[in-house]
């Protein structure tokens, strides 16, 4: 990897933002609205990560498939009005996307959370980075771990697929790097522990923001 990497590709749910309080209230919210159990907080972790659809797959119980679309459409509208009630930004996070705008490094968010509220959140929780590209799930794009949308934002970015650095919390985002050609950075602060990360082929693994701000702009750790 071209050190610090051309542009960095950065998930956001578990990544960037603590988001697990409100999208777990938001789900929890949908399930008993249907008269379905909700979930401890904790089990949501490993819900999170493919979208919409399937976060609401793994929370239904079995035999409940047909709640699925109600539960969905209830999930949207609650989290649309709660999204930011707890959520925000690691700390170190802010520092760490300055520094690599400093270094000329073109920051970009790829998130399978619906585009709207993917733009939402960083509109309103990073509104002093200068972003070159930020998108959630659209119609017509397949999610992650399909390289297509991280391939589309290389090239939005006009830097090539190997000087990327694709940098997220889940398997599905070391899927994603590595079926686009880029490289693969796991983050152990999020949703999914470093195993996960390493089983699928990060090459690097942080466990904290001052290690991937280490492992991204190495003379970071000679200081």
């Amino acid at each position: 990897m071209t050190l610090p990497p051309r542009a960095a590709i950065f998930d956001l749910d578990g990544t960037l933002l603590d988001s697990l309080h409100d999208i777990g209230a938001a789900l929890n919210h949908a399930l008993v609205t249907h008269g379905l159990p909700p979930h401890p907080l904790e089990a949501c972790r490993s819900f999170v990560g493919e979208g919409v659809s399937v976060l609401v797959s793994r929370a239904l119980p079995p035999g409940r498939e047909d709640a699925h679309a109600a539960v969905v459409a209830a999930y949207r509208a609650r989290y649309a009005e709660h999204m930011l009630d707890h959520t925000r930004p690691f700390v170190g996070i802010p520092e760490l996307l300055a520094r690599l705008q400093a270094e000329g490094v073109k920051l970009a968010v790829l998130s399978n959370k619906p585009d709207a509220a993917t733009r939402a959140l960083v509109t309103a929780l990073f509104p002093q980075v200068p972003f070159a590209a930020v998108y959630g799930e659209r119609a017509g794009v397949p999610r992650k771990p399909d390289p297509t949308a991280a391939l589309g934002v290389a090239a939005e970015l006009g830097v090539a697929p190997a000087e990327c650095a694709f940098i997220g919390d889940t398997a599905v985002d070391v899927d994603t790097a590595r079926a686009a050609g880029m490289v693969a950075v796991g983050v152990s602060w999020g949703f999914r522990d470093a195993e996960e990360l390493v089983s699928h082929g990060a090459q690097v693994v942080a466990p904290t923001v001052q290690a991937l701000l280490g492992a991204l702009v190495p003379a970071v750790l000679d200081r």
